[in-house]
């Protein structure tokens, strides 16, 4: 299964809508860094609204995927996490410090123009 990535003007929209297992992960940081490259993307939203829990693994690489985005020059912002997801990237020492958050979607996008200056 992939994670589709959508395009809107700058930026990259991502909703995962359903629990990831190992080999999506891997595709979708793949598949993320790729249309970073591709498209010249200064912005990326990544929405886990959806994802309730998450393993260790899959907080590695979501915290490598911010890392790996900002050193394409293309700003994260992670929308949506659920208490039981920011436990786990925490007790793992995923700390995400410079990386805004937001509630929504709609949030996310507002906070990434701000992030931007644009």
């Amino acid at each position: 299964m992939r994670i589709p990535i959508l395009k809107l003007h700058n930026y990259l929209l991502i909703s995962i809508q359903t629990e990831i297992d190992d080999n999506t992960a891997i595709q979708f940081q793949e598949d993320l860094l790729d249309k970073i490259h591709k498209s010249g993307s200064s912005g990326v939203v990544i929405d886990l609204t959806s994802v309730e829990v998450i393993d260790s693994f899959i907080a590695k690489v979501l915290g490598d995927v911010v890392t790996m985005s900002d050193l394409m020059g293309a700003k994260v912002v992670l929308t949506g996490i659920q208490p039981a997801v920011a436990m786990t990237l925490i007790d793992l020492g995923i700390h995400l410090r410079n990386v805004p958050t937001a509630l929504d979607l709609e949030q996310g996008l507002v906070k990434l123009h701000q992030e931007l200056g644009e």
